[in-house]
């Protein structure tokens, strides 16, 4: 064990903390990993053990305490792009048969008939009109 360089064990370090950041998908693994690589190039500089273990504890906290919040805050956004029923909200449509507030009403919506009532339900849209859809209720377009 003497005969081995403090680098390579840290290095060694490096790669062990990078199988459970594969396995697990958890990015901490990764930081620390990161640390002990920097801890590497500060033995292979010559740095004592303390200045590693140091250097090892510095560069980890430091990338936890700036890159989690940054990944956390990536993480909670919507993505941009809507799909299913939430890509039909904002959209127009065309009125097929009378809408009111009783879910009687048609409308052609992204090329299909949807039905549809409207979301004031003292309005009506008679049929050619457009109007937007502002929610999905189940197979029910609320529109505007």
């Amino acid at each position: 064990m003497n005969d081995i360089d403090a680098w390579v064990w840290w290095l060694v370090g490096a790669a062990a903390l990078g199988i459970p950041l594969v396995v697990t998908a958890m990015p901490e693994f990764g930081m620390l990993a990161v640390g002990a690589v920097a801890a590497a190039i500060g033995a292979g500089l010559g740095l004592g053990v303390v200045a590693q273990v140091l250097l090892f504890v510095v560069v980890s906290v430091a990338l936890i305490a700036v890159v989690r919040p940054i990944a956390a805050r990536h993480s909670a956004q919507r993505p941009q792009l809507a799909t299913g029923v939430d890509a039909l909200k904002g959209k127009q449509a065309v009125v097929l048969e009378r809408v009111d507030g009783s879910e009687n009403g048609r409308i052609k919506l992204a090329g299909e008939i949807w039905s549809a009532r409207a979301l004031d339900t003292s309005r009506s849209y008679e049929a050619g009109e457009e109007v937007d859809v502002v929610e999905i209720e189940g197979a029910t377009a609320i529109v505007i």
